[in-house]
């Protein structure tokens, strides 16, 4: 293994102990990621169905619901971007690869806006994921395409110093967490 991988590897186990002890404490709340998706209603948007101890966007998943598209990514297969299936409030849902849930029904959708969620963020919109880089082809696909806001939301308990980022990690635009807004430029 090399050192890149082993940094890496350290960083996400630090990251998933502090995201635990947010959860286990109940510090999550969609609010702030709701006030700011209420500025892009009927923009296509997707979200994504937590899984373990990742902070849920779903209350504000389904607020965006009531006005535009939203979808959760499904997982194709290793080296593949993501794709989008749309999803709404009480949707069948079924299980997809990685234990997160998808929509019984597919319904492709291309999002603009995309709720990211992740191990660990910092300061200037680096973003350490679990590994797969599904979002990092993902976005980099839509950005050649058309705009795509990437919006990282997770516990503030996430943010690290000194993320071990490579070049093809892509950038998040804006950073929420249950306590600040964090703008990148």
């Amino acid at each position: 293994m090399n050192d890149l991988i082993e940094i890496k590897n350290a960083a996400r186990k630090a990251a998933f102990e502090r995201r635990k002890g947010a959860f286990d404490a109940g510090l999550g709340s969609a609010a702030l990621l709701s006030s700011v998706l209420a500025g892009y209603r009927g923009v296509p948007l997707s979200g994504f169905m937590p899984i373990r101890t990742e902070i849920s966007p779903l209350p504000a998943m389904e607020e965006a619901a009531a006005h535009g598209p939203v979808g959760i990514p499904v997982i194709r297969g290793a080296g593949q971007p993501l794709v989008f299936s749309q999803w709404e409030p009480g949707c069948e849902l079924i299980d997809g690869p990685f234990g997160a849930r998808i929509p019984a029904t597919e319904t492709l959708i291309t999002p603009q806006i995309l709720i990211v969620p992740l191990v660990a963020f910092d300061r200037n919109g680096g973003r350490l994921g679990y590994g797969g880089g599904f979002y990092d082809r993902t976005l980099e696909g839509l950005r050649a395409n058309g705009p795509a806001l990437a919006i990282g939301f997770a516990f503030a308990a996430q943010e690290a110093e000194d993320l071990p980022l490579e070049p093809t990690d892509q950038p998040l635009d804006m950073m929420i967490t249950e306590r600040e807004i964090i703008e990148f430029s």
